[in-house]
């Protein structure tokens, strides 16, 4: 299956990005960090058995991460999981499955 690449705009990830504290807090406990910031500005999805969702989030004044994160179909009724992530990103960096 495909990517869906969304247009970049903060308020329609904001919106989008709902489960963003449940997996801010999986982000911070697995790269042992605390982000002042944590913004959605960017991000894909990839139907699978539920959702993939790539996601391109700011930390700080000048950093971003990328989040790998897994949504299960409803009927399964499990949370958002953070699958993977990748630190060290810039705004300009491409988005992209990892």
């Amino acid at each position: 299956s495909g990517v869906c690449e969304k247009n970049p705009y903060v308020s329609t990830c904001q919106s989008f990005f709902p489960f963003s504290l449940q997996v801010k807090s999986q982000f911070e406990s697995q790269a042992n960090t605390n982000c002042v910031v944590f913004t959605a500005i960017a991000y894909k999805t990839q139907v699978v058995a539920g959702t993939m969702y790539y996601i391109k989030v700011q930390v700080s004044n000048a950093e971003y991460v990328h989040l790998k994160v897994f949504e299960s179909l409803p009927h399964e009724n499990q949370g958002p999981s953070l699958v993977s992530f990748q630190t060290g990103k810039t705004r300009d960096d491409p988005l992209t499955y990892f």
